[in-house]
């Protein structure tokens, strides 16, 4: 028999980069992704709503696919409603939190880590939980960064523009002290080649994707050959979607199935 499908949802397209780490550690896996891209984004919503939402998503993947894990790569998600979904389904959830804050601390070297993500996510307060429960004497600094998720949609990626570079300056100005910086958004990898230059060049950064990866490969024990059945679900396929999609996936995205969570 094989293992069950790896399931993995987001509010919109960020969550494909941790797919994309899924697929490059355990290819032989089926996958099945749901974006929600019709709300997206979540980081601005309130808690209640962000509960609602990831709830009806993760109904649907239990629904629709034979699940053996559901990976919420979302780290608004993640971050305050991770125990409703874990509480509320009969697979195992994963969220984006505590992987990468236990990937941080075993980075920093003086426990001095920066924090950026949606304002949702930085506003919750779960990076500096999840980074004190593992290293009480750690020091953490946050802050929301919103319009990185805008620049890495349109692939203003580049350290040499000048735009993304002076928005890139401006959120990570308090952030020369600390040793770690923890991507706390999934399209935060992207921007990459302007965080590391705009930070001292010693700076670590610890980044959901490889951490969650690395956390769901022992649960695929069954190794087998070729590449798994991928599938991906979205509630709105909006304009230039397979052009966005292709940056964070690395891979287009043919035919996405459209559906309605209610």
């Amino acid at each position: 028999m094989s293992f069950p499908v790896i399931g993995v949802f987001d509010s919109g397209v960020g969550g494909l980069t941790v797919l994309r780490a899924i697929h490059r550690r355990v290819p032989w896996a089926d996958t099945a992704y749901l974006g929600d891209t019709a709300r997206v984004p979540y980081g601005t919503r309130s808690a209640e709503t962000v509960v609602r939402y990831a709830k009806n998503a993760a109904r649907f993947l239990v629904s629709r696919e034979r699940l053996g894990v559901l990976v919420v790569a979302c780290n608004t998600v993640s971050a305050v409603a991770l125990d409703v979904l874990a509480g509320d389904l009969e697979v195992p959830v994963i969220g984006v939190v505590e992987p990468t804050a236990a990937r941080a601390v075993a980075l920093s070297s003086a426990g001095r880590i920066g924090i950026i993500g949606t304002p949702g996510t930085v506003r919750s307060g779960a990076y500096e939980r999840a980074v004190r429960r593992l290293r009480a004497d750690a020091m953490t600094i946050s802050r929301a960064c919103p319009l990185f998720v805008p620049l890495a949609e349109e692939g203003w990626t580049d350290p040499s523009d000048p735009i993304a570079r002076a928005i890139a300056e401006r959120y990570l100005s308090p952030f020369g002290e600390v040793d770690t910086l923890i991507l706390g958004c999934t399209h935060y990898p992207l921007l990459e080649p302007i965080i590391r230059s705009v930070l001292p060049v010693s700076t670590q950064l610890a980044d959901a994707a490889e951490a969650v990866a690395e956390s769901i490969a022992p649960l695929v024990r069954e190794r087998a050959e070729g590449v798994g059945q991928r599938r991906y679900y979205v509630t709105d396929v909006p304009k230039g979607f397979s052009e966005v999609a292709a940056r964070f996936l690395g891979d287009g995205i043919h035919d996405p199935i459209e559906v309605d969570l209610g």
